[in-house]
Formats: structure tokens, C-alpha cells, sequence
């Protein structure tokens, strides 16, 4: 599996189902990401996905771990666009 692909496919899916913030960044929920039929065919691990961009400061939320129902709140924003 392709990490930087994974990674550009989550930036995408962030540009197509996100919403400007007042600071004039993109961002999503996670519940949203997990839950559109689009990024579950897509992404065989989006956690893992996350986590990775998390890493590379292509994307920021608060945690480590997202998990689906609990966290499904936690706005997941872009930082670069």
C-alpha cells in the first residue's frame, strides 16, 4: 500500500466533503469521512490514513486514535491546500 497515496486520495475526499472554517481552512468531521460510501470503498484503513497525514501536518485533529460513534464529532481540518 502506497502511504502518499492514501494520504492525496484523504486530501481529496477532505476538498470534496468539507466546509471552510472561519479561519478559511477546510474541514470535516470524522463521522462524515467514516460514514460516506465513497471514502469506505477507498480507504481500507482510514484511521491509519489519518494518523499517517496527521504525521506528515497535512491534516490536524485532537487525539491519537479516532474511533467510529465516539469520535465521530472530531473536526479534522487541512492544513494545506
Amino acid at each position: 500500500m502506497n502511504v502518499d497515496h492514501e494520504v492525496n486520495l484523504l486530501v481529496k475526499e477532505i476538498r470534496r466533503l468539507g466546509a471552510k472554517g472561519s479561519d478559511g481552512k477546510l474541514s470535516v468531521t470524522f463521522g462524515v469521512l467514516f460514514s460516506d460510501d465513497k471514502c469506505a470503498n477507498l480507504f481500507e484503513a482510514l484511521v491509519g490514513t489519518l494518523k499517517a497525514a496527521k504525521k506528515r501536518k497535512i491534516v490536524t485533529y485532537q487525539g491519537e486514535l479516532l474511533l467510529q460513534g465516539v469520535h465521530d464529532h472530531v473536526e479534522i481540518i487541512l492544513l494545506q491546500d
